[in-house]
């Protein structure tokens, strides 16, 4: 019969996949909840983010000995280097909006987002050479050394893992 032959491929096809093993399954409501509760804690992670920032900052101010004359510099410097606030950054496109356009009118919009980066980029490398233009041979020196173990942003994982996997 068609069913001797063709059930056990037809088998699981029919049914939903089983949750991993030990984890339980997810349901659309667990899911908006967990994103909720990530969401909640979003000020405490920027507090957190914001407070290693300013040690980073302190810690490799002190280390360079800075006299009043660089101060002005380093401020600028400081300054281009943080981090847009909420209200300046460009908003997230609309998902459905975003889905409507057409491949040419995607990459337009990817070009476009890219260009406003480069541009931050840009100014936060003018701060850079005006600072680091006022630093002595043996302060460059050290702010090399400093800025060698910077990895730019920290991101959780490379895509699909998790920090602690």
């Amino acid at each position: 019969t068609a069913a001797a032959l063709f059930g056990p491929t037809l088998g699981p096809q029919a049914q939903p996949p089983a949750p991993a093993e030990g984890r339980p399954a997810r349901t659309a409501d667990h899911r908006l909840a967990k994103k909720a509760e990530w969401q909640a804690k979003a000020g405490e992670r920027r507090a957190k983010m914001e407070q290693h920032r300013a040690e980073r900052q302190a810690k490799l101010r002190d280390a360079l000995k800075l006299d009043a004359k660089q101060q002005p510099a380093w401020d600028a410097f400081v300054a281009a280097q943080a981090p847009q606030k909420k209200g300046e950054r460009a908003a997230r496109p609309d998902r459905a909006a975003w889905a409507s356009l057409s491949a040419p009118q995607r990459m337009e919009k990817q070009i476009a987002m890219q260009k406003e980066r480069t541009a931050r980029m840009k100014a936060r490398l003018s701060a850079l050479n005006s600072f680091y233009a006022q630093l002595t041979p043996e302060q460059r020196k050290t702010f090399d050394e400093q800025a060698k173990h910077r990895k730019g942003p920290r991101h959780h994982g490379h895509h699909g893992q998790r920090a602690n996997a």
